[in-house]
């Protein structure tokens, strides 16, 4: 579908394979963090999820300056010709690397290649005997129903959900106003105006390496101090530090662009809130994968949907938004946002997040 986006003759094709070409691409947000929870360790995990994090917030970061030259050299249709190359390659490099993690599924097919060799039907595995008398498409509604379940019954979940989405929103605004900004109010072209989005690249690498280091040394402090006891909320101490720094970036970045100071200072708040973002990101993520452990892809899809809506979203109202408040004033009203949801949220649930799991555990609809 990315290739039919290429072909595309009017722009409600293009809308068209867009959906169906990101209804595919969705499946690695999803599954990803699931696939971390079997593979590592909680001491591992921060800098596993600061590999995983890192691709698909780098990718709308520094696709626009390989975009920006692709389009200006050839037409806008190589930029969907050269992706598709790339996920092909992708593609079979994973058809022939890619194998099952999932405990209960790699043990459910030992256990039917038992029952093949010895006949004897009788052997099963405990999530078998949990599924027993359930059939394909009630278990495949349970799981398409569980990520719902996971935001309406879970405060934790709902707050980390809706903060995610505020980050993942300002983002994509920001990437859509962005070269608009360079090529209009500094005169830049469209080539040189796309390499400022290397200092959001550069913050999501920093903040990517940084802070999974960090994330990992806090939670093996704190689980020393807790008697080798972990708990979820030891991921939480950095995303204290990150959700001031998105804010503080986006005024940087906002008020100096409104008033044209040179290029190199909003670029700084840039890379400011993207190292905030990406430090963000890594904390709830990790946070989400420990509370959920074997539903960790479920609930990490409920985030993924739910921050991609926001993705969707929030570059709708963007241009009016900044033609109306102006840069300066539109990227305060988005730090107030963060401020308010973002910076109270690791304190209270580092405080209270027991009770709140325990709360949540009591009241979901079993899945």
């Amino acid at each position: 579908f990315n290739i039919a986006c290429s072909r595309a003759q009017t722009s409600s094709q293009l809308l068209a394979f867009r959906f169906l070409a990101g209804l595919g691409g969705s499946a690695p947000l999803a599954i990803g963090g699931g696939t971390i929870a079997d593979l590592w360790a909680p001491e591992e995990r921060g800098m596993a999820m600061s590999l995983y994090s890192l691709a698909p917030l780098t990718g709308p970061a520094i696709g626009p300056v390989a975009g920006a030259w692709v389009a200006e050299k050839t037409s806008w249709r190589w930029v969907f010709y050269s992706t598709s190359i790339a996920d092909g390659i992708i593609q079979l490099v994973g058809l022939w690397y890619l194998t099952e993690t999932y405990a209960p599924t790699i043990l459910a097919t030992k256990a039917r290649a038992l029952r093949k060799s010895t006949g004897d039907d009788s052997i099963c595995t405990a999530h078998e005997h949990k599924r027993n008398g359930i059939s394909t498409w009630k278990f495949i509604a349970n799981a398409l129903l569980r990520s719902i379940k996971f935001l309406l019954f879970d405060p934790a979940m709902t707050v980390m959900a809706t903060y995610m989405a505020v980050m993942y929103g300002t983002m994509y605004l920001q990437l859509t106003t962005f070269a608009s900004l360079w090529t209009r109010r500094y005169g830049e072209s469209v080539g040189i105006a796309g390499l400022n989005y290397l200092f959001m690249g550069a913050g999501f690498t920093l903040g990517a390496q940084l802070g999974a280091r960090i994330l990992d040394r806090i939670y093996k402090h704190l689980k020393e101090r807790n008697n080798g006891v972990p708990t979820p909320e030891m991921r939480l101490p950095l995303l204290a530090i990150g959700s001031f720094m998105l804010p503080a970036g986006l005024l940087l970045y906002g008020w100096t662009a409104e008033y044209r100071v040179f290029w190199l200072v909003p670029d700084i708040g840039v890379f400011i809130y993207c190292t905030g973002i990406i430090a963000s990101f890594l904390c709830i993520q990790t946070y989400i994968v420990d509370t959920y452990g074997l539903h960790a892809a479920s609930a990490v899809a409920a985030v993924s949907s739910f921050r991609s809506i926001a993705g969707f979203a929030f570059p709708l109202f963007s241009e009016k938004m900044f033609t109306t408040l102006g840069i300066g004033w539109g990227n305060s009203v988005l730090a107030l946002i963060a401020l308010v949801i973002g910076c109270p949220s690791p304190f209270l649930f580092y405080k209270y997040g027991p009770q709140l799991r325990a709360l949540a555990r009591s009241s979901r609809v079993p899945t």
